[in-house]
């Protein structure tokens, strides 16, 4: 692994990001999202939504990073499903023109978001602590290995999720569709033009990705938990649970700093990630890296000029590159949005 190809001094950082679902994948600029997705025949699903300016939690350290998990979290689990929604919808091509997704509540998104934080919880917070509970009957009293074998086995219980994860087909398909977010952002990054065979040749892991920041959140946690020594599992328990958000925010703002420098400092603090990266991401083939491409030139043009407007549109790319917008389904989705 070439660290020069990750963290390239030429390369010019930016804060478009993006997130792999099925069959496709999400890009955020600074002013809009683009979601797109591969239809079974063959053309490319596109989704362009304006994002709300940020409020002035935006200039609070700690504070920003602990707003944008949670945001990020609904935003993403709202474009997961609505990726599964019009994948549903483009394959099933038999069934009446009138019967449509009906689209996902604010209450359905933010009850998974829900469900989604108490599986986490319940499987990186309390099993550790639970499991060390029992090692701590067993003899062992020195609060710093109680602490040190706490993170390991979080870390641990973290990586084994991810190979499971791995092993699904469907899921390592979207993991190559990270993968190629990853390829395209460095090309973009790197001033090359946007195409399937430029970005094939730079590396699918990023120094700005989310699986750093998982990477961080793990280690930081460690470190923060261990401020507190070991009490009770009850009280354990609690101050871990109080203590998330204050995780969420310090890795949030490690994550940015990162992303902002090159040195060795930095390259040490992002290995970790980088190496869990090799887990999470897979290599794309040219097909998934179109899609990437096509995500990304829709949030570019107003990622990059302030006056650009950014409006609400739905549309297909076709195999020669060229964009087709539905209006009627562009008004569907905006009637569904507000409705949210």
């Amino acid at each position: 692994m070439d660290l020069n190809r990750i963290f390239m001094k030429n390369a010019c950082p930016t804060k478009v990001g993006g997130q792999a679902i099925l069959e496709g994948l999400m890009m955020r600029g600074s002013r809009a999202i683009a979601v797109a997705i591969r239809q079974p025949d063959g053309n490319i699903h596109l989704t362009v939504e304006p994002l709300k300016k940020p409020g002035s939690w935006k200039k609070l350290p700690i504070i920003r990073g602990v707003v944008s998990f949670v945001s990020s979290l609904v935003t993403g689990t709202s474009i997961l499903m609505y990726g599964a929604d019009v994948l549903e919808k483009l394959e099933e091509p038999a069934k009446s023109t009138e019967e449509k997704p009906e689209g996902l509540s604010k209450g359905a998104v933010i009850g998974t978001v829900a469900v989604a934080l108490a599986l986490v919880i319940a499987l990186f917070i309390l099993l550790p602590t639970f499991l060390l509970g029992l090692v701590r009957k067993a003899g062992l009293e020195n609060v710093v290995l109680l602490n040190l074998l706490e993170g390991i086995i979080r870390i641990c219980i973290f990586i084994g999720y991810i190979l499971f994860a791995r092993s699904v087909p469907d899921v390592r398909r979207t993991f190559e569709y990270h993968g190629a977010e990853h390829k395209t952002i460095h090309c973009y990054e790197n001033g090359l033009e946007l195409t399937p065979e430029n970005a094939q040749s730079f590396y699918t892991l990023h120094p700005r990705c989310g699986t750093s920041f998982m990477m961080f959140v793990m280690v930081i946690s460690l470190l923060v938990f261990s401020l507190f020594g070991w009490p009770g599992l009850f009280a354990r328990i609690i101050t871990r649970l109080l203590l998330i958000p204050v995780v969420a925010g310090l890795s949030y703002e490690l994550l940015q700093w990162t992303g902002r420098h090159d040195n060795a400092i930095v390259k040490a603090l992002s290995m970790p990630g980088i190496l869990l990266q090799k887990l999470t991401t897979c290599e794309p083939d040219l097909k998934e890296l179109e899609v990437a491409i096509a995500a990304m030139n829709a949030v570019l043009p107003s990622h990059m000029n302030e006056d650009v407007p950014v409006d609400y549109w739905v549309g297909v790319q076709l195999a020669d590159g060229t964009l087709v917008k539905n209006e009627e389904e562009t008004a569907r989705f905006i009637e569904e949005k507000n409705k949210k």
